[in-house]
């Protein structure tokens, strides 16, 4: 196998833990062979603040560096400047944006292995003049991607959604037969990415019960159950609807490699309940591996030192993994 291309790690938002997370990574020999997109400043402040040995070298390209143990190579996206800690700022989005768009690029180019991307915040963007729900809309539409979804993962549970960043009434709306079959399919590949010869796939109902037969709703009937059977006819080991009140369970105790839930909160409650700091959110469906860790920017501990690295660091272990897997499926071509 060829030697592996360095993986992008973008800085999030520079008001939040972003950063902070990034530099406890980098010393913690977790993100040796990645590049950080972002502001140097940013990230020379944070070494500073958390008083480790680490140095920030500034790159004008990722092939012209070598990332080495005790530095950060960082590739400027944006001017040094200051930003305010732990506040909702417009030069925050900006700056998160652009590190973002930026890493999409190299890894869209395959100039990159992957992108890790430290958490923004949805507000700061918005403030910039760039109106997205989230990561998964700017990766999908930036990257030129066909249908994507959401995986969040842990050591004990997969989840992959159906619909994501949008109202509960919007989501049972959107929550039809194409979704469905969206996130079942990228459900299976996602294992079989990771490596499960034959992935077990449970679709969770969108109602109490999975609808208790039509008494609490018909989409179980209507939309779930008709886009299982289609699933099943291509060859997918998907089964359900299962109620969303017990399938988790039925998971982590092995009955099933992975969930795919109908929205929201029904997907990610389950893994931020076992520990944030081991969950890891993957986008599906991209022409490259994307992952983030399973939390937000935190502002009511930015700045003070206490974010726990957790999260980013299985984020990038994810990353390589796909990476990994990604290529050897491609030499195997």
């Amino acid at each position: 196998m060829k030697s592996q291309l360095p993986l992008i790690i973008s800085m999030g938002d520079p008001s939040g833990i972003g950063p902070e997370v990034i530099v406890k990574a980098f010393a913690n020999r977790d993100a040796d062979c990645c590049v950080v997109t972002g502001c140097p400043a940013v990230i020379q402040g944070t070494i500073d603040a958390l008083g480790v040995n680490l140095s920030v070298r500034e790159t004008g390209a990722i092939e012209s560096t070598t990332p080495a143990p005790g530095s950060i190579d960082v590739l400027r996206t944006s001017p040094d400047q200051s930003f305010p800690v732990g506040e909702v700022s417009p030069a925050s989005g900006r700056a998160a944006f652009e590190a973002i768009a930026e890493g999409i690029r190299l890894a869209g180019s395959g100039r990159a292995s992957g992108l890790v991307t430290a958490p923004i915040h949805k507000e700061a963007l918005a403030a910039a003049g760039f109106d997205y729900p989230g990561h998964t809309e700017i990766l999908a539409e930036h990257a030129a991607a066909g249908p994507v979804a959401m995986m969040l993962a842990n050591d004990d549970i997969r989840t992959v959604l159906v619909t994501v960043h949008m109202s509960l009434r919007h989501a049972i709306e959107r929550a039809d037969f194409p979704s469905q079959m969206t996130a079942i399919r990228l459900a299976h590949e996602a294992c079989r990415d990771l490596g499960i010869a034959e992935p077990r796939v449970a679709v969770a109902g969108l109602n109490p019960h999975a609808g208790e037969g039509g008494r609490f709703g018909r989409e179980e009937i209507d939309i779930i159950a008709p886009a299982i059977k289609a699933a099943r006819e291509e060859g997918i080991d998907a089964s359900g609807p299962w109620p969303g009140d017990t399938v988790f369970m039925a998971a982590r105790n092995g009955a099933f490699d992975i969930v795919v839930a109908q929205y929201h909160d029904q997907g990610l409650i389950p893994v931020k309940y076992l520990g944030v700091e081991k969950g890891v959110n993957v986008t599906l469906g991209l022409p490259f591996v994307r992952t983030s860790p399973d939390h937000g920017t935190a502002f009511d501990i930015a700045g003070k030192g206490v974010a726990d690295a957790g999260s980013l660091r299985t984020a990038i272990h994810y990353a390589r993994r796909l990476a990994a897997t990604r290529q050897h499926k491609e030499e195997a071509a």
